[in-house]
């Protein structure tokens, strides 16, 4: 369960009334006084939000900027132009560390153009830090536009939570130009292995750079969810990681569904033998040194993958109308033929059989499967003719284990079509007799002693009324048959 966020203000009028003084006037440094006042008694009980901190840093700097100025000298501008510097340097920094995370680091720039902060104040964070320090005029412009930031993207956020932010509404550059040049270069070292050392380096870029997008996929989710992760549940910090690195695994297995990735555009690409059941040679060549990079990566992408395919399975057999949401890649639309699930089925089994999931859960792949798909198998439901697919994956899947066959020939037995029989009139008569037996057990006259008095039961409510259950009406019951309103 994830807890209650912890902020500093006793309610959120007090954070309002901050903002009012940081920002009514800027001119009017007099104002900025009771605000730093205020973040530095909430610093001294709690810890700040990093968006906070950076606003008290760069208030304070402002107001040493304010009392300098009557006695200039060359040892104040460069005592100023440092503390100015370090506001900078840190808001920039505490902004773009919590969000480097994956296999590979990604650059400060890119990190922050995805949240929206001007990059002229990365340039010049990295001016301050590995170059000479900025002049002190263009220090305290960074920083009137860093508070600019933060108004709208910490304080109108917090206040007003229901609003619309600018960062929500970033969008995730596309990962099918990365799972193109991804396939194409695999498909050339295929053609001709001598190539391979040649095109080593490109195709370990791509999958360098299909590692940031994942990383880009869970700071938008980071964004979408809780705006900048402004916040204190620490305790949940674990929960909110798992949640957005499995949105991001979805995001790009729905990008692999996609005919076109790992199902072939050429149904001749897409036939392969009916035993085993699994992908063609060639499909396994060209996309197991991804899938395995991505499942060595991230303990949880092996159950993510088969949900995701299974999901996908159900929902062609019980909603063939129904459409998903995903990334194009050579076709012009997700086609589901029967050719199609049946390939995506044969990927769930080789995976299944080859992967083990590593993460905290650790669940068993195989014996996952088949709860997955058990939802189909109810008695009585007719799944048609695709139904043979699923049949044909569940079979696969439990080779090798007595247990799982087991469960498998139960699930099977248990689907057997339900006979259906024409309803008749002498129906209703059954239903009455069964209705007036159950009464009589329930309802039959007895007398039980109960703290000395006589309760008694029949068929009959005190004050007349009949008991409620089913009743056949007769002719005299001036009933018709009649539409429901």
């Amino acid at each position: 369960m994830r807890l209650p966020r912890r902020v500093p203000w006793a309610y959120v009028g007090e954070l309002e009334q901050v903002c009012s003084w940081i920002y009514a006037d800027e001119e009017d440094l007099g104002a900025k006084i009771p605000a730093i006042n205020r973040l530095s008694a909430w610093k001294a009980m709690t810890p700040l939000p990093h968006a906070l901190d950076s606003a008290l840093a760069i208030l304070a700097a402002r107001v040493l900027d304010a009392s300098c100025r009557d006695t200039p000298s060359t040892k104040t501008s460069l005592s100023l132009r440092q503390t100015y510097a370090a506001a900078i340097i840190r808001m920039v920094n505490g902004l773009v560390d919590p969000l480097q995370s994956g296999a590979y680091a990604r650059s400060i720039a890119a990190i922050a153009t995805q949240l929206g902060l001007p990059s002229w104040l990365v340039e010049l964070r990295h001016a301050a830090t590995h170059e000479d320090l900025p002049s002190l005029e263009l220090l305290r412009e960074a920083c009137k536009e860093s508070l600019s930031w933060l108004l709208h993207n910490y304080f109108h956020p917090t206040l007003n939570p229901s609003a619309p932010t600018s960062t929500s509404s970033l969008s995730l550059r596309p990962i099918a130009p990365l799972l193109n040049s991804y396939k194409l270069l695999m498909k050339t070292v295929a053609q001709d292995g001598s190539l391979r050392k040649h095109y080593q380096d490109r195709i370990d870029s791509v999958m360098r750079d299909i590692e940031r997008w994942i990383t880009e996929a869970k700071v938008s989710a980071e964004l979408a969810g809780n705006p900048l992760g402004w916040g204190f549940d620490d305790n949940s910090a674990a929960t909110r990681l798992d949640i957005k690195e499995k949105w991001a695994l979805e995001m790009i297995c729905n990008a692999l569904l996609e005919r076109g990735a790992i199902v072939p555009v050429s149904r001749r690409d897409c036939r392969a033998p009916t035993d085993p059941f699994l992908p063609t040679a060639a499909s396994l060549a060209l996309w197991t040194p991804l899938l395995a990079q991505l499942c060595e990566t991230h303990a949880a992408f092996p159950s993510v993958f088969i949900s995701r395919i299974i999901s996908v399975l159900l929902d062609v057999l019980m909603g063939p109308d129904m459409d998903i949401n995903i990334i194009e890649l050579d076709s012009k639309s997700l086609h589901r033929s029967a050719l199609y699930s049946e390939y995506l089925a044969r990927w769930v089994t080789w995976a299944a059989r080859t992967w083990t999931d590593e993460s905290e859960h650790g669940i068993d792949l195989r014996r996952e499967v088949i709860l997955q798909v058990a939802p189909i198998f109810i008695p009585g439901h007719n799944c048609g003719p695709e139904a043979k697919i699923l049949n044909e994956l569940l079979q696969a899947v439990s080779v090798g284990s007595k247990d799982l066959k087991e469960s498998v020939e139960l699930l099977r037995s248990t689907a057997a079509a339900v006979p259906t029989q024409p309803w008749q009139t002498h129906d209703l008569v059954n239903m009455e007799e069964r209705l007036q037996i159950l009464m009589a057990n329930e309802f039959q006259t007895s007398e039980l002693q109960e703290n000395g008095s006589t309760v008694r039961n029949d068929a009959t409510r005190p004050g007349g009324v009949p008991a409620t259950g089913w009743k056949l009406l007769d002719d005299h019951s001036n009933w018709a048959p009649c539409p429901i309103a």
